[in-house]
């Protein structure tokens, strides 16, 4: 038996990147921003991580509609990682398969999305998740 389960609180880097797999499932991808302000980089800046969101179906539909560059996002979901190959070298991407999100803040700052939608939990991964077109 094993968990693999992943929250972050964190802005988002860019806006959605919305598309349909061949067989018609919703993906959408966003980078977010999480920072950890009691740890500092050599500049003295709070250290950030850059996660790669991914979120499938209902919740990817979501996505599109409501989260722009800057909004601030509760997500839970799992960490995956798949490889491809790039001028014969075998290259590694990490990324996080969102299962729920939230959008944090007040809907005056742009929180967005009422809770109800928000919290829309993703339908499983569709049998064609390897035919995702980027």
């Amino acid at each position: 038996m094993g968990i693999n389960k992943v929250i972050l609180v964190g802005h988002v880097g860019r806006d959605v990147d919305f598309r349909a797999t061949q067989g018609g499932t919703s993906i959408a991808k966003f980078s977010l921003a999480t920072t950890d302000r009691r740890f500092k980089d050599e500049s003295g800046n709070p250290r950030t991580e850059w996660h790669n969101i991914v979120a499938w179906g209902k919740l990817a539909e979501i996505c599109e509609r409501y989260v722009t560059k800057g909004k601030l996002l509760y997500i839970e979901g799992q960490i995956r990682t798949r490889s491809y190959e790039q001028d014969g070298q075998k290259k590694y991407f990490t990324e996080i398969h969102a299962d729920q999100m939230e959008m944090l803040g007040s809907p005056q700052g742009g929180g967005g999305a009422s809770r109800e939608e928000g919290g829309v939990v993703a339908q499983s991964f569709p049998d064609d998740a390897d035919d995702v077109p980027f």
